[in-house]
């Protein structure tokens, strides 16, 4: 059976797991509206995306 011969030691785990972290969103400021919404997203209270009405606005 695989055991390991020696403790791991908390700087050797904490290199190993450097790179799992939880990213943070990409959050804007829209231009027009002043809404916080996602980048590349449309903007639901509006209905803009790229400065062009996709969608009609939310009431």
């Amino acid at each position: 059976m695989a055991v390991p011969k020696r403790k791991t030691t908390k700087s050797r785990a904490g290199k190993r797991r450097s790179h799992q972290r939880i990213s943070s969103k990409n959050i804007i400021e829209d231009k027009n509206s002043g809404e916080y919404r996602l980048s590349h997203h449309l903007d639901l209270k509006t209905g803009f995306y790229k400065g062009r009405q996709v969608l009609d606005p939310k009431e």
